[in-house]
């Protein structure tokens, strides 16, 4: 808050008497701004408790200092977002970048995405829930009128708004993860570079940090010790800002589409869902069904009770070369937590299946649905005749007609 009028300083009579008898130069070098004092140094390699250290972070932020921190690709200066002049002061040693922001926001995790930018794309979504905590920044357009940082104070959102946009981005040490966590309200982060080198040892920050820093958390030399890469996302596509770490060949394949099909043993049905989905977007975009990965889209399932390494089942296999599909070389999965993080649809044979799946992944939630939009289960074709797998064949292709109409194929854009 603005302290207005401001107070005028009382000096005492015996105050006066002494600068006299100081003389001029005396009074004047009294009065001059005491140097800063040099930064605390924490070596946690060398920390018996990091409690304490977190403690000792989180209040200094809380106090509006401002802290260097490790990540995985360099070290960076912290404040709170919340107060305006410690965000003032990252703003200073934040390098200007043409219709960037200076400074950028940390998030605790890919889930507070959405709430400092609501109308994040689903190429967006996809490349944070994959990349963070990692390595990749993200520049989002700040455009929507519930975005928390719209409840930032004004003088910080100078820094962290720049030409419409912001930087997001989850570092992936546990020290500043650990710290995020416990403070009110999110962190801005400058990342102060010397001719586009960023700094990688406690050193390098504190040499660039112009004697503003009250605490420095030291781990070594960064983990990789190279830029971290900065990509900015439309509803689209994403494009490299900043080349970093992370190779765009890198970016291509995480920011993929990534559908999976469940059932139970993922010897039946869910492969013959996979093998027709795979022929259906391979028609519409225009390219063969082993090159739909490389157009941006990938395509598996699994089983919730399924064994690793089984072949699919004799009818499934024939009913899927009658249409020229190939289920030779297939190898049942069972469905696992890295399965269900990475995949951005999971389409369930049977309401059961979706049951399975949210009570053990219940984060997914928003990510599984029956692949019926009218919650009919798929029939189980196990143990009858190819006449039974024929019409399960059908069912699921009609319903896979209808779903595929219902999302954004990436690359399709650019041939519709």
């Amino acid at each position: 808050m603005l302290d207005w009028p401001p107070q005028i300083p009382v000096v005492s009579i015996s105050s006066l008497f002494f600068f006299r008898q100081l003389g001029t130069f005396g009074a004047w070098h009294l009065l001059q701004p005491a140097p800063l004092m040099p930064p605390l140094v924490i070596d946690l390699r060398k920390t018996e408790d990091a409690r304490d250290v977190v403690h000792r972070a989180v209040q200094a932020l809380a106090e509006g200092k401002l802290v260097a921190f490790p990540t995985e690709t360099d070290y960076v200066i912290a404040a709170s977002a919340r107060d305006a002049t410690a965000v003032g002061r990252l703003i200073e040693l934040s390098p200007q970048r043409p219709a960037e922001p200076r400074v950028t926001l940390a998030l605790k995790s890919a889930d507070e995405a959405l709430d400092w930018a609501p109308r994040l794309s689903a190429i967006g979504r996809r490349i944070s829930r994959r990349c963070w905590p990692g390595p990749v920044a993200i520049i989002v357009a700040d455009e929507h009128q519930e975005s928390l940082v719209h409840r930032l104070p004004l003088g910080a959102r100078s820094g962290i708004v720049g030409a419409g946009r912001l930087r997001l981005r989850v570092p992936g040490h546990p020290m500043l993860a650990d710290c995020m966590r416990m403070l009110a309200g999110p962190v801005a982060l400058a990342e102060p570079c010397a001719a586009e080198t960023p700094p990688v040892t406690a050193l390098d920050v504190m040499a660039l940090a112009d004697g503003q820093l009250a605490l420095v958390i030291d781990d070594g030399r960064a983990r990789y010790a190279q830029p971290h890469t900065t990509i900015e996302v439309d509803d689209y596509d994403f494009r490299i800002v900043h080349p970093g770490i992370v190779s765009e060949e890198t970016m291509r394949r995480l920011s993929s589409l990534m559908v999976l099909f469940v059932c139970t043993g993922n010897t039946c049905r869910s492969p013959m869902a996979e093998t027709i989905f795979r022929q259906l977007v391979a028609e519409r975009l225009e390219c063969r069904p082993e090159e739909i990965q490389s157009q941006g889209v990938v395509v598996a399932s699994s089983g919730i009770a399924a064994w690793g390494g089984g072949k699919a089942s004799v009818g499934a296999t024939e009913v899927m070369a009658e249409t020229g599909g190939d289920l030779s070389g297939h190898e049942s999965q069972p469905l696992t937590e890295n399965l269900v993080r990475q995949a951005d649809l999971i389409w369930t044979m049977t309401a059961a299946h979706r049951t399975a799946i949210l009570a053990q992944f219940p984060e997914a939630g928003g990510r599984v649905a029956m692949l019926s939009p009218d919650r009919m289960d798929v029939i189980d074709p196990i143990g009858g005749t190819v006449a039974t797998y024929r019409k399960c064949a059908q069912q699921i292709r009609a319903l896979l007609v209808a779903r595929l109409a219902t999302i954004l194929l990436p690359g399709f854009k650019q041939k519709g």
